[in-house]
């Protein structure tokens, strides 16, 4: 059996938006559910005490609830918004920066996020010393990569990055803006305006990146729906899928189909590919030494 959880919302979507899927997902066959603002601190649709409402209807509905730091911290207001989120203490956090883990260190279980570049066995073990109970490897790392990792480093749950599109790096400069002519700090918030990331494509057509404010993402959408049998090799016990804009709640249902109620995956990756997703399916990076944008086929 597999633990389902769903990711922090990567987008900057409306708050009816994001209360309407989180209503959604307390329906759904979530068990865990990453909640907060992760990319950019401009974004404001929901503010702390929301995003802590949001938290206390979930757990009444049985879901975990962790609450994700920002990934790239830049000012002295954004640390001090991480400092009350580690004092608070309700529920534990995923650390997404270097200062999130400086300040959870020893204090209270918390969630290596992929965002923190953990690769090897000894970075892992460092980790769990300082309290980390939960490990999210960053989407370039195979699933041998996490096999040996994980097996060197007892105790430590492993939740891979099974669905969505990837998060593969973060900048001062907001890509979205200057794509808008627009400066950082007077954007306009055009992030609404791409609820799945603003696509770029190759001058023959191929997806190929996306950007998302200060993060750039994959192009295509990572989907390990086939590899039940591999991320149980690989000592995997949880599967992190990422919203989308649509069809997310079809994604959830399908996962779980496959991965704990043996349904067809054949079947179900026909019907992924007939949702209305962002991009192509790629798996490559779980594979060994293979291209992240790959689809690869057993």
């Amino acid at each position: 059996m597999f633990e389902l959880s769903v990711g922090p919302v990567q987008y900057y979507w409306s708050r009816d938006t994001l209360t309407h899927f989180y209503a959604e997902v307390a329906d759904s066959p979530a068990a865990t559910v990453c909640l907060g603002e992760v990319v950019c601190s401009r974004r404001h649709a929901l503010k702390p005490e929301d995003w802590l409402d949001l938290a206390k209807d979930l757990r009444a509905a049985g879901k975990e609830v962790v609450i994700g730091t920002q990934a790239l911290i830049e000012t002295e207001a954004e640390l001090r918004a991480l400092r009350k989120w580690v004092e608070h203490g309700e529920y534990m956090l995923e650390a997404n920066d270097a200062g999130a883990v400086r300040l959870l260190a020893g204090r209270a279980p918390w969630v290596i996020g992929l965002h923190v570049n953990v690769y090897s066995a000894p970075t892992l073990a460092e980790y769990v010393a300082m309290g980390a109970v939960r490990w999210v490897p960053p989407v370039e790392l195979s699933l041998d990569g996490m096999a040996q990792a994980a097996k060197e480093v007892a105790g430590v749950q492993v939740e891979a990055f099974a669905f969505g599109r990837m998060p593969l790096a973060l900048s001062a400069r907001c890509f979205t803006a200057r794509h808008h002519r627009l400066q950082k700090d007077s954007c306009e918030f055009r992030c609404l305006d791409d609820p799945d990331g603003l696509a770029l494509r190759t001058r023959e057509g191929q997806d190929f990146l996306a950007l998302n404010g200060i993060q750039t993402q994959s192009g295509s959408v990572q989907c390990l729906l086939g590899m039940r049998l591999a991320l149980q090799a690989a000592g995997v016990t949880r599967l992190r899928l990422s919203p989308t804009a649509r069809d997310f709640a079809d994604v959830l249902h399908l996962f779980d189909q496959v991965m704990n109620r043996d349904a067809d995956a054949e079947v179900a990756l026909l019907q992924v590919q007939g949702l209305a997703l962002p991009g192509p399916l790629s798996n490559g990076y779980a594979q060994p030494q293979r291209a992240g944008m790959l689809w690869v086929t057993s």
